[in-house]
C-alpha cells in the first residue's frame, strides 16, 4: 500500500523522461499531472484508513534486500509522518499544475519533480536507517537540476550552493547513522533493531550532535541558512514551493524522528540549546525579513523564522509542543507555498518583485485584485492571525513549550511579532498605496488562481476546524514525550526557570 507513494512518482518520472521528443509541451505536462493526481487520491485513502489511536507504525511493509549491510526494505507510517506524505503529493501536485505550459525541456523538468516527490516520500516511510538515507539523497540530483536550468538569471551559484551544503548534511546524517549503529554493536539498520540507551552520555550527545547539525544544515537553522535565500529566489515558482513546503520538513521530521525518537536521554540535556537556537534563527529570520526589498526573498526569510518555532517545540518535548509541531509543519508548508505561487504570479504579471516598484494591486485598475487579496490572506496566515492555520499551529507551540522554555518561547512570540511587521510592509506596498501610474497589468487567469484557491481553502478549514490538525500526530507524539526521562525533563524546567 504505502509504496504505491514512492514507486508510481519514480516510474512516471522515468515514463516521462523516456517519451518521444514529438510529444506537445502540454501533453507531458497533463501526464505528470495526472501521475502526481493519482498519487495524492491514493495518500488521502491512507490517511482516511490511518487509526488515530494506534502511536506505531501502520501500514507496514517488509523486504529483505541486503542481510550484509542491514539493509532492508522497511516502510510504516505513524502519527510523525502522515500529514508531512500529505503535504508532499499536495504540494507536488499543486507544482506541477502551477508549472507553464510552455516549459522548456518539459519532460526533463516533470520527471525531475517527480522523482522529488517519489524520494521525499520513501524518506518519511523509510523504517530502514540506510534506507532513509538513500531516499534523503535521491532528492539531491533533481533539485540541483530544476534550480540551475530553469532558475533565475544567479541560477548556477544558488544550485552549486545548494548542492554543497545538501551534500554536507547527507555527509554528516551518514556518518551519524554508521556510528549509531557500530557504537551500539548492532548489524542491522532497523530502527527498531538497536538502542541507544547503552551508549555512554557522551557518545550519544556526540552522536545526537552529528543529527542537529546535518538536520539543521536542511532545515535551515541560522547559521546554515546562507544557501536557502539563494535558492528560492533562484528557484522558479514550482521549485519554490517544493523547496519551502517540503524539502525543508525532511530536517524537522528527521530532528524529531532520529534526534528526539532516538536519543530521548542526550536530547534531553540539550534542549535548553536546542530552544536557544529555535528562538534566536526565529528572531533573526524575522528582522532579516523586514530589511528586504525583493518580496520573494522576504518570504524565504520568513521561513528561517518559522522554523525556528519547530525547533523550539522540539527542544520542550511536552505532548503539546510535539502536536503544535507537527502542525507547524504542516501549516507553515501550505503557507509558504501559497505565498510563492502568489509571488510568482505578481512577478509575471508586473514584471518586478521590487517593493519600490510595486503599488496598488489591490485596484482594479491594475487587474490583480483576487490575487492581492489571497496574497493579504496568506500574508495574515504567516502572521498567525486567529482562525487561520497559522493561529492555531503557532499557539499550540507556544502553549506547550512555555512551561519548559518560557524565555525563547517569549521570544519566538515577539518573532511572531516581527512577522505580521514585514507582512504589513509588504502588502502595504503591493497590494495598496497610491498609483503612481494607470499602468493595467494582464489579468491572472483561473488557472493561476486555482493553487492558491485551494491552498487557501486549506488554511481556512484547518483554522476554523484544528482538529483536523492535530489529531493525527497526538498518540504518536505522547508515546515519544514518555520516553524522554522525567528527571532529565525536571532539571531542564528548573534550568530554564532561573
Amino acid at each position: 500500500m504505502l509504496s504505491v507513494l514512492i514507486w508510481i512518482p519514480i516510474f512516471a518520472a522515468i515514463l516521462i523522461a523516456i517519451l518521444p521528443v514529438s510529444i506537445p509541451k502540454h501533453r507531458v505536462r497533463f501526464i505528470a499531472l495526472i501521475c502526481s493526481g493519482i498519487v495524492l487520491l491514493w495518500n488521502l485513502f491512507i490517511l482516511l484508513k490511518f487509526d488515530i489511536s494506534n502511536p506505531g507504525m501502520q501500514f507496514q511493509e517488509y523486504l529483505p534486500w541486503n542481510e550484509t549491510l542491514g539493509l532492508s526494505y522497511q516502510l510504516g507510517v505513524d502519527g510523525l509522518s502522515i500529514l508531512m506524505l500529505v503535504l508532499n503529493s499536495l504540494l507536488t501536485w499543486i507544482a506541477i499544475y502551477s508549472s507553464s505550459k510552455e516549459t522548456e525541456r518539459p519532460r526533463l523538468f516533470y520527471s525531475m519533480i517527480l522523482l522529488v516527490s517519489g524520494g521525499v516520500a520513501g524518506a518519511f516511510l523509510a523504517e530502514n536507517l540506510l534506507l532513509f538515507f538513500l531516499f534523503y539523497e535521491l532528492e539531491l540530483i533533481p533539485f540541483y537540476l530544476l534550480i540551475s536550468i530553469w532558475g533565475g538569471a544567479k541560477r548556477g551559484y544558488a544550485g552549486i550552493k545548494f548542492l554543497i551544503y545538501t551534500a554536507v548534511s547527507g555527509a554528516l546524517i551518514l556518518a551519524t547513522f554508521l556510528g549509531m549503529v557500530w557504537l551500539s554493536g548492532s548489524t542491522n539498520f532497523a530502527f527498531d533493531a538497536f538502542s541507544t540507551e547503552n551508549l555512554s552520555t557522551a557518545k550519544q550527545i556526540l552522536l545526537l550532535a552529528g543529527i542537529v547539525l546535518g538536520f539543521g544544515i536542511k532545515i535551515p537553522l541560522v547559521p546554515f541558512h546562507t544557501w536557502l535565500p539563494d535558492a528560492y529566489v533562484e528557484a522558479s515558482a514550482p521549485i519554490a514551493i517544493l523547496l519551502g513546503g517540503v524539502l525543508a520538513k525532511l530536517g524537522t521530521y528527521g530532528l524529531l524522528r532520529f534526534g528526539l525518537g532516538m536519543f530521548p536521554h542526550a536530547w534531553s540535556i540539550i534542549a535548553p540549546t536546542l530552544a536557544i537556537w529555535g528562538a534566536v534563527s526565529a528572531i533573526y529570520g524575522a528582522v532579516i525579513a523586514i530589511a528586504q526589498n525583493d518580496i520573494k526573498r522576504m518570504v524565504a526569510y520568513s521561513s528561517v523564522g518559522h522554523m525556528g518555532y519547530i525547533l523550539l517545540a522540539g527542544a520542550a518535548s511536552t505532548s503539546l509542543a510535539l502536536v503544535g509541531a507537527v502542525a507547524q509543519m504542516f501549516s507553515h508548508g501550505i503557507i509558504l507555498a501559497i505565498l510563492f505561487h502568489l509571488v510568482g504570479v505578481v512577478e509575471a504579471k508586473v514584471g518586478t518583485r521590487e517593493l519600490d516598484k510595486l503599488n496598488g494591486l489591490m485596484s482594479p485598475i491594475r487587474g490583480l485584485p483576487l490575487i492581492s487579496a489571497l496574497l493579504v490572506l496568506s500574508g495574515m496566515a504567516s502572521a498567525g492571525i486567529p482562525g487561520l492555520t497559522g493561529f492555531v499551529a503557532e499557539f499550540i507551540v507556544f502553549q506547550g513549550s512555555f512551561s519548559a522554555f518560557p524565555i525563547p518561547t517569549i521570544l519566538c512570540v515577539i518573532a511572531s511579532g516581527l512577522t505580521a511587521v514585514y507582512f504589513v510592509i509588504l502588502l502595504n506596498r503591493t497590494c495598496f498605496g497610491r498609483l503612481d501610474n494607470l499602468a493595467y497589468y494582464p489579468k491572472a487567469l483561473w488557472s493561476e488562481k486555482m493553487p492558491a484557491l485551494i491552498l487557501a481553502a486549506f488554511i481556512i478549514f484547518l483554522g476554523v476546524q484544528p482538529t483536523w490538525l492535530v489529531r493525527w500526530s497526538e498518540s504518536t507524539t505522547t508515546v515519544m514525550v514518555a520516553a524522554i526521562p522525567s528527571l532529565e525533563k525536571t532539571v531542564i524546567s528548573e534550568v530554564a526557570l532561573k
